[in-house]
């Protein structure tokens, strides 16, 4: 202080500086974001001689799937005989918490190899069939190089020697950067093995697993007092020089190397898309067997996550579409129909699996607002996920390599439809010049927006904390429906054949579910009056989409006696909400905030109680919905 005193006024102003290459000053966020991260974070053990034995950590990376070393699970018999315990931690009074214990099913699904020290494998759910990353959260691995810059701090969260959860932040930063691993000043012990490592951004760069010793000009590992460590010398005795971890990276483009089968490919596309797999743009196996080391178990079919943010595996075979699901015809006293419809990206499921997943958000919604709640089978459902996904596939681009699609998403989900492409690239610039983007210097051109289109993007996806390839894909879904006049009438067509002809009709749509319940009313039989609208994650305040409507526009829906509309502002698709703007103020409206992620899941929306209150409402007669 002194010195700075006694300082000439000439010289640089000595105020508060940041040392080193990355600040130590974070948002509050920061914290926060850790707790949810480290949720999902779980201690493996494994019974032996009456005795649990803690032997490492995992983390989830989907709904169902935890990562972990290879040294931890070397063989699927390894995995058949642990478990992993999540919550094993203190509270924030630094009482035990009660740890949820759940088993491991290798037979179904046990990817492991030996170099890149790495094993995955499937966790069973609970005993209500809930999946544990439903209840933990799960970490989105990105393929995308240049997570982590040298000098930048990393963060461990583990379970060291085997106690409850602990953490290591801040003061430990990444000093080698390699093809596949990373080397970095942490402090860790026997028990980390399989722990996350993360940037300051929470996102995982890297799967830790062990230590880097000093070695002489021979390769030999020294000792601490400078001399070649021999057998027997004990780990304490090395001179540890740094710890290392498993590229992600590294990992995801191993696994996109390997001839798994279709029914692996559906569990790891629930990893998401820009973990490279995911809306049928995985990348395809490799022609060549996998490494001794690699070894992997036959899995049965299964449905992946629900919500658009993670796409799905591709379309069933032709004619083999799956049929919409009417309700019961006793539902709501038989005059009234409840009627879902779903968005993009739903080819390959069971519409009977997601109408309970629709449910199931609902009733928590409805839960939250006092009103009784509904059995899915009253529920209308009509699916058109299948004839879509085959009537796209003529507009659909040639498959990329995994590094193209992480790399230029913008290209590898275009339409190969001219117009298609203009109006989606259009699409990803006005909802990036709402959400804020600074404006191009002049106009846009029609045509060769591409640049533009590039920059959109990112600013989409830095702003709304979605994947650019997930926002990519839902634009180009979009705008082929919009475009296309083949596709518009192949999903009308599927969706009226399970419509209901007469009575009261309370539809609600989500994403561009909402697109086509706005241009299925030009099409809905005369004897059935649509009561309530309702609206959740629409793109209809986009003016590319509304004046490409059946209607020709923003006009007064007659065929509506009421519309509710719920928009969050960090989901990418509701960027032109509010719809009142547009649709002068004919949408009753209100904003929602959904979590980070899962910004643009139908269910996120349907468990506010402000949505299920004005559903509930009108199924329970205690909203009388009337004209104006």
């Amino acid at each position: 202080m002194e010195a700075t005193r006694a300082a000439s006024l000439d010289r640089p102003s000595m105020h508060e500086r940041i040392l080193g290459v990355a600040k130590d000053l974070q948002a509050w966020s920061f914290l926060p974001r850790g707790a949810r991260a480290a949720r999902t974070v779980g201690r493996i053990s494994v019974g032996e001689n009456g005795r649990e034995l803690p032997i490492g950590t995992g983390f989830l990376v989907s709904p169902r799937l935890l990562l972990t070393n290879h040294h931890v699970f070397p063989r699927a018999e390894a995995a058949r005989q642990a478990f992993v315990e999540f919550d094993a931690q203190v509270s924030v009074d630094n009482i035990p918490e009660p740890a949820k214990r759940f088993t491991l099913d290798p037979d179904t699904l046990f990817v492991a190899d030996h170099d890149l020290d790495y094993a995955l494998v499937l966790v069973n759910p609970d005993a209500s069939g809930r999946p544990v990353g439903e209840m933990f959260g799960w970490n989105r691995l990105s393929v995308q190089l240049g997570k982590l810059v040298l000098g930048e701090p990393v963060n461990i969260v583990g379970h060291p020697g085997g106690r409850l959860k602990e953490i290591s932040i801040r003061e430990n930063s990444l000093e080698v950067r390699l093809e596949a691993f990373l080397q970095y000043q942490t402090d860790t012990e026997p028990g980390s093995s399989g722990s996350p490592v993360y940037n300051d951004q929470w996102e995982v760069t890297a799967l830790h697993h062990g230590g880097v010793p000093r070695t002489d000009d021979q390769g030999r590992i020294l000792r601490r007092d400078g001399q070649v460590w021999q057998p027997g010398d004990g780990d304490d005795a090395v001179d540890w020089i740094s710890n290392e971890g498993v590229r992600i990276s590294a990992i995801l483009k191993h696994l996109a190397s390997l001839p798994l089968d279709d029914a692996h490919g559906r569990f790891l596309a629930e990893m998401g898309p820009e973990s490279g797999f995911g809306d049928g743009a995985a990348p395809r196996p490799a022609t060549t067997e996998p490494s001794p080391a690699s070894t992997s178990a036959a899995a049965p079919s299964v449905d992946g996550p629900i919500g658009e943010t993670a796409p799905r595996p591709g379309p069933s075979p032709a004619g083999a579409a799956r049929a919409g699901l009417p309700a019961r015809a006793t539902a709501f006293g038989g005059a009234l129909h409840l009627v879902f419809i779903h968005g993009r990206s739903q080819q390959g499921r069971d519409p009977e699996r997601l109408r309970r997943y629709w449910t199931a958000g609902l009733n928590c919604g409805l839960t939250r607002a006092g009103l009784p709640t509904i059995d899915p089978a009253d529920v209308c459902f009509p699916f058109y996920g299948d004839r879509l996904a085959e009537a796209l596939r003529p507009l659909r681009t040639a498959p990329h390599s995994l590094e193209e699609l992480v790399a230029d998403p913008v290209t590898a989900t275009a339409p190969n439809s001219g117009t298609a492409r203009t109006l989606y690239e259009r699409l990803i610039v006005d909802a990036a010049t709402r959400a804020g983007m600074p404006a191009a210097a002049g106009p846009v051109p029609e045509e060769g927006v591409t640049d533009a289109v590039h920059q959109g993007l990112s600013w989409l996806a830095a702003v709304t904390d979605l994947d650019r390839l997930a926002i990519a894909a839902i634009f180009a879904d979009v705008a082929a429906y919009l475009d296309d006049q083949r596709v518009r009438e192949t999903v009308l067509d599927c969706v009226s054949q399970t419509m209901p002809q007469s009575g009261r009709v309370l539809l609600v749509g989500h994403s561009l579910g909402t697109v086509v319940a706005v241009d299925l009313l030009t099409r809905l039989d005369a004897r059935a009056d649509v009561e309530l609208l309702v609206t959740l994650g629409s793109p209809l305040g986009m003016d590319g989409v509304h004046r490409r409507l059946l209607i020709g526009g923003p006009e007064r829906l007659d065929r509506v006696v009421r519309w509710f509309n719920a928009w969050c502002p960090t989901d990418p698709v509701t960027i032109g909400c509010p719809l009142g703007d547009d649709w002068h103020g004919e949408p009753v409206e209100i904003s929602v905030t959904n979590p980070a992620g899962r910004v643009h899941d139908v269910e996120e929306y349907l468990t506010h109680p402000e949505v299920a209150h004005e559903i509930g409402g009108v199924l329970t007669g205690r909203t009388q919905v009337a004209a104006g």
